[in-house]
């Protein structure tokens, strides 16, 4: 399928539950991302910095923490993301991502993550 719009971009997700960061992995990667998975906050602030992410995904909830702080480190970086959540949406730094609700078709996730990443591009 890979999609024009995800087609070498480099995606960080970060969900604590196994099999969801590896289906997540999976619909990225037949797009042509190029993914990267963590489990914790504390390996997700650290990957944040690094030069040439493109987006991310983030559990809101994860049995770590509250993804508050990293919300914040993408919106002072300047890079996109989605919020991919069984939890409500909540306010803060994360408001500044686009919610989806676990769980959603594949094509929702795609049709989101390229929504996000052309509302980035033409500065909504």
């Amino acid at each position: 399928m890979d999609s024009p719009s995800l087609r070498g971009l480099s995606i960080l997700i970060v969900e604590d539950e196994p099999l969801i960061a590896l289906d997540l992995a999976l619909i990225l990667q037949r797009e042509g991302a190029q993914v990267t998975t963590t489990q914790t906050l504390r390996q997700a602030l650290v990957l944040v910095e690094h030069d040439g992410l493109a987006a991310a995904i983030l559990d809101r909830a994860l049995g770590n923490g509250d993804c508050q702080e990293l919300c914040g480190r993408l919106v002072a970086r300047g890079i996109p993301f989605m919020i991919y959540s069984g939890f409500p949406a909540q306010g803060g730094a994360c408001e500044r991502g686009l919610y989806l609700a676990k769980p959603a078709h594949p094509a929702t996730i795609v049709d989101a993550m390229v929504r996000v990443l052309r509302e980035h591009r033409s500065g909504c």
